[in-house]
């Protein structure tokens, strides 16, 4: 799907100097970065959830080692 992205002209010239580093254009590195920030927030939802889980399970020894 097609997609205008306007960004600041600091914003694009780094993006610019990153993509020629890269030597991919600038919509190969925004997607790569794009798909990257993707996964790392999949992953972090992933932890959350699994904290989550964890505590619950062991909410009352959680308690048990504060009252003690």
């Amino acid at each position: 799907m097609a997609m205008t992205l306007r960004l600041p002209e600091e914003l694009d010239a780094a993006l610019e100097l990153a993509a020629e580093q890269q030597r991919v254009s600038k919509q190969a590195y925004v997607i790569s970065a794009v798909e990257r920030a993707l996964r790392q927030e999949e992953k972090t939802a992933r932890v959350l959830a699994s904290l989550d889980e964890t505590s619950e399970s062991y909410a009352g020894l959680i308690k048990r080692l504060e009252d003690a």
